[in-house]
């Protein structure tokens, strides 16, 4: 028996008991502003969501505190199942900003999700060198983490900038190399447009970093 299907199952039990019961609103949020659907959708409960949204009127773009949305935190862990059902739905966003400008294409970056990165870039309203509040792109959140597969298939895209600054003037370059990150400095380094001696607002050079 496929024990994480056994369990999912029984999830999805219970949530449907409750929902019968009158015991909790579809939509109700808890301390932090997740709905049942933000919590099925970051802990991948594929059934749980397939469940949830075949309930009534579901909010898909509801936001938490801090600005994310079912499919924000679906992206950040990974969940490419619950990724491809929340997609499914014409009326998502699938890259709305959070509070600080972050999108699901960003989280997936910073996070490693590869499959999840190119889920989204599938999508013609993602733009994949969208910046933050801090102008930070996925590739710059992906390079500072060390994720060379992310940057890849990021720098495979041709509106992607491999040395956008940041609102700081930091590059993506500047960033792996303050991590040491020797992959994502080698995979950057092979780009014709990437400046190895620009020099961010303070006078710091990518090498500084990485001294």
């Amino acid at each position: 028996m496929d024990y994480t299907a056994h369990r999912s199952s029984e999830f999805v039990e219970v949530v449907a008991a409750l929902i019968e019961f009158g015991c909790y609103d579809i939509n109700e949020e808890d301390f932090s502003s997740c709905t049942p659907l933000s919590w099925a959708a970051r802990n991948g409960h594929e059934e749980a969501v397939n469940f949830l949204l075949g309930q009534g009127e579901i909010n898909l773009d509801k936001l938490d505190k801090g600005g994310r949305t079912p499919l924000t935190h679906a992206a950040s862990n990974g969940h490419e199942g619950v990724m491809k059902i929340l997609l499914g739905r014409e009326e998502i966003n699938s890259d709305r900003r959070d509070n600080y400008g972050q999108t699901p294409l960003s989280y997936a970056a910073r996070y490693g999700c590869e499959g999840v990165v190119k889920i989204l870039l599938e999508r013609e309203e993602v733009n994949a060198n969208k910046p933050d509040s801090f102008g930070r792109t996925p590739l710059s959140c992906a390079a500072s983490q060390g994720h060379e597969g992310v940057v890849k298939i990021l720098l495979g895209r041709e509106v992607v900038n491999a040395d956008k600054p940041d609102r700081r003037g930091r590059t993506q370059l500047s960033y792996a190399a303050s991590y040491g990150h020797e992959g994502a400095v080698k995979i950057l380094f092979g780009r014709e447009e990437v400046d190895a001696d620009k020099l961010d607002k303070y006078g710091q050079a990518p090498l500084w970093w990485a001294t």
